[in-house]
């Protein structure tokens, strides 16, 4: 049984009379009686950790205990560096936006997906606006569509009171294949051997007009 603080116990430690022996490379050894099992360790220059003590005999492995503490620990402190951050973005349009504007917020949502973070996109309605709400739709479908080389859709469009929101998370096959894609077509050229221009994509967006 582990002890009050959660570690295993190891070497002297050890009350069970014979144990279920694992070597440091993981092979099974057998059944072994409990100093025999103590004096293999020290011979190793390792310690005798018991890994399952609800088994009968308890399982006991044959490990370098402090290191496997620190890379433990190690693993739990990069993973909690990960966790922390990973940050929601949020991005606001209007109903009415124009396309230069549009352009630009929609870099800015590229920007946030590809250095890892989450984005919150919002459609903020005023007034009758409300009374339209497929505007707003049309426009988080063109966002979503717009980088979907980048991200996928973790919460569908939805009304959040006068708001409709969507949130978008970072998709790393989405991105690997994108890359794979750029990687294998080589660019167009003209006739003079010049890159010929991308043609835009236009969203489905109107130019800005005064709020109802």
């Amino acid at each position: 049984m582990a002890t009050a603080s959660s570690e295993p116990r190891i070497n002297d430690r050890i009350r069970a009379r014979e144990v279920r022996l694992v070597a440091p490379d993981g092979s099974q050894v057998g059944i072994k009686p409990l100093p025999e099992a103590l004096a293999m360790a020290r011979d190793l220059g390792l310690d005798l950790v018991e890994v399952a003590d609800k088994a009968i005999p308890p399982v006991c492995r044959i490990m370098d205990y402090g290191k496997y503490k620190y890379e433990a620990a190690q693993r739990a402190k990069e993973s909690r560096r990960k966790s922390t951050n990973v940050v929601v973005k949020e991005m606001k349009y209007r109903p009415k936006i124009g396309q230069a504007d549009f352009e630009t917020k929609t870099r800015q949502i590229e920007r946030f997906l590809s250095e890892g973070h989450k984005v919150k996109v919002t459609i903020m309605f005023r007034g009758r606006e409300m009374q339209h709400p497929e505007l707003g739709k049309r426009i988080l479908d063109d966002v979503a569509e717009h980088v979907a080389h980048l991200a996928r859709v973790e919460v569908y469009p939805k009304l959040d009171g006068r708001n409709m929101t969507m949130v978008l998370a970072p998709d790393k096959r989405a991105q690997a294949a994108a890359e794979r894609k750029r990687a294998a077509v080589p660019a167009n050229r003209d006739d003079n051997g010049d890159s010929a221009a991308a043609t835009a994509v236009k969203p489905a967006v109107t130019e800005s007009e005064p709020s109802a």
